[in-house]
């Protein structure tokens, strides 16, 4: 009867100790503070955890830039992009913390325009923007009680469009600073 009562007690702890290490938050939403402040790029997301170390995200770029391509003189970005991805983090401590890879497709739609001075007439010209592209981030998250998280991120695409090649680069780099909350 002890053996029993021993391991009802030991099936019991593991129920409890399982059920502690899934009860984390499930969802995050973030901001891209740094690039808000320093071009005016507005970068929304939204991760999804499945895992203790494992999630999926969406983000929404508005204004997006290649490169990080200043808009001096006559020059105009008019793009934003959508990107989807997959986190995968190698803390231990808490979930969704620590050193994290991100592997993401992205589309980028809109265009460029830009004005010459051309033998004193100004001629405009545009660029279609529209490109797809595969990446790799990279990304460190400290986790402040399973609420708020912050961390900054590198990554690097290759964009497959002939027209954004030709007028700009076919590798893209993007950097920031996410300020999320989880819940």
């Amino acid at each position: 009867m002890k053996k029993l009562y021993a391991l009802a007690f030991l099936f019991l702890i593991g129920i409890s100790v399982k059920a502690q290490e899934e009860s984390f938050p499930q969802n995050e939403v973030k901001l891209n503070i740094a690039n808000t402040i320093a071009i005016a790029s507005v970068e929304v997301g939204y991760e999804r955890f499945i895992g203790f170390n494992q999630s999926v995200d969406a983000e929404f770029l508005i204004n997006d830039r290649i490169n990080y391509h200043s808009e001096k003189g006559s020059r105009k970005f008019n793009t934003n992009s959508i990107k989807i991805g997959y986190n995968y983090y190698f803390g231990k401590e808490n979930a969704g913390s620590g050193i994290y890879a991100n592997p993401f497709i992205k589309y980028r739609f809109g265009d460029f325009e830009q004005d010459f001075n051309v033998e004193g007439t100004t001629v405009n010209t545009s660029v279609d923007m529209n490109a797809f592209m595969v990446g790799l981030g990279v990304g460190y998250k400290w986790n402040f009680g399973d609420k708020f998280v912050l961390g900054p991120y590198v990554s690097i695409a290759r964009n497959f469009s002939d027209e954004v090649k030709d007028r700009f680069s076919a590798i893209e780099f993007h950097a920031g600073f996410s300020v999320g909350y989880r819940f």
